[in-house]
C-alpha cells in the first residue's frame, strides 16, 4: 500500500517571510528540510509527500519545485501566486513544464476580510485559471469562516478544491463553547454535499489546548471524532492523510500524528478504503506522477 503525506512545509527560516510563527514557537524558527522529516517518514512507512506553499511569496514556488526536482519523494507542489495580480498567467505558463506543480495555495486564515478578497472578481478570475489547467486549490480556513468557504467553492466546480485540515475546528474550545463543533459540522456537510472537493485529515493537533497541556488522550479521541464526521460527509474516496510537519510539531511529533491517523484508519475504512485514504485518493486529486517518481 502506497502511503502518501499531502501536507508537509519546508522552508529556510528568515523571520520576515513568517508572520506567522511567532517567539512561542522556537521548533518552527529554523530551516525546515525534506532530511529533517526522512527518518520519521520511513519510520511511518510513508512513501512520498506534497509539498504546500508557507510563504505568500513568489519565489516560494520555484523553492518548493527545486526541492522536488532533487528529491524523488517530493510527488507534487502546492506553490503561491498571487491570484488577483494581472501576471497570474504568465506565472502559470512559466511553471508549466514543471510536473510536480499540482496546485496553489493561499493562507486564506489570516486575512483580515476574507469575504471580500474571495468574494473578488479578481480572485476567482485566479481561481478559474487554475481549473481550466487542471490545477488544484487548497482551501485553508478557520471553521468560523467555513460559510465564505461554501460559496466560494461552489463558485469552482470545474476542478478539484481541497479543505485543508478538515475546516479547523477549534478543539481547544470543543467542550467549553458549543457553538464550535456544531458550526464546524454544518460546514464541513456543506462542503461535502459538492462532489468537486476533497478533505484532508490533517493540522488538528494544534487545534488542541496543546500550549498549555499538549496533546491528551481525551484529544485524541475528539480528533478521531471529527474524522467520523468528515468520513460519514466525504465518504472514503475524498479524504487524504497529511501530517502538517512541522506545524504539528508544536503539538505532537510525525510519530504520533500519524499514530493518530493510523488507529483511525484501521478501525474505521476497509482495507480497500485504507488504500484509496493513504495513497489513491491523492493521486487522483492531485494527478500525481507517482509511479515514474517513486521508482
Amino acid at each position: 500500500m502506497m502511503k502518501i503525506d499531502t501536507h508537509q512545509h519546508f522552508w529556510h527560516y528568515q523571520a520576515q517571510d513568517f508572520p506567522w510563527i511567532n517567539a512561542h514557537m522556537p521548533v518552527l524558527q529554523q530551516d525546515r528540510m525534506p532530511a529533517d522529516c526522512r527518518s520519521s517518514m520511513q519510520a511511518c512507512g510513508i512513501d512520498a509527500v506534497v509539498a504546500v506553499q508557507a510563504r505568500g511569496v513568489l519565489d516560494e514556488t520555484d523553492f518548493l519545485l527545486g526541492l522536488a526536482a532533487q528529491d524523488p519523494r517530493i510527488v507534487g507542489v502546492l506553490g503561491w501566486a498571487d491570484l488577483t495580480g494581472p501576471g497570474l498567467e504568465a506565472q502559470l505558463n512559466h511553471w508549466a513544464d514543471h510536473v510536480a506543480l499540482r496546485g496553489l495555495r493561499h493562507i486564506l486564515q489570516d486575512e483580515p476580510d476574507i469575504t471580500t478578497l474571495i468574494g473578488s472578481a479578481a480572485f476567482n478570475r485566479g481561481v478559474a485559471s487554475l481549473q481550466k489547467r487542471q490545477l488544484v486549490y487548497d482551501v485553508l480556513v478557520f471553521d468560523r469562516q467555513l460559510p465564505a468557504a461554501v460559496d466560494f467553492c461552489a463558485r469552482h466546480d470545474a476542478h478539484w478544491l481541497v479543505l485543508d485540515h478538515v475546516g479547523k475546528p477549534a478543539l481547544r474550545d470543543w467542550f467549553s463553547d458549543a457553538d464550535v463543533p456544531r458550526r464546524w459540522a454544518a460546514g464541513v456537510r456543506e462542503l461535502a454535499a459538492m462532489p468537486h472537493v476533497m478533505c484532508k485529515l490533517s493540522g488538528l493537533v494544534t487545534e488542541t489546548n496543546w500550549q498549555q497541556v499538549g496533546v491528551r488522550s481525551m484529544d485524541a479521541r475528539v480528533i478521531h471524532a471529527c474524522f467520523d464526521q468528515a468520513l460519514e460527509a466525504f465518504g472514503p474516496l475524498r479524504l487524504m492523510f497529511g501530517s502538517d510537519w512541522p506545524v504539528c510539531e508544536l503539538a505532537a511529533p510525525y510519530a504520533s500524528v500519524h499514530r493518530i491517523a493510523q488507529a483511525w484508519a484501521t478501525s474505521r475504512l476497509t482495507a480497500q478504503e485504507q488504500e484509496a485514504f493513504w495513497g489513491g485518493n491523492a493521486v487522483q486529486c492531485y494527478g500525481l506522477p507517482l509511479p515514474a517518481a517513486i521508482d
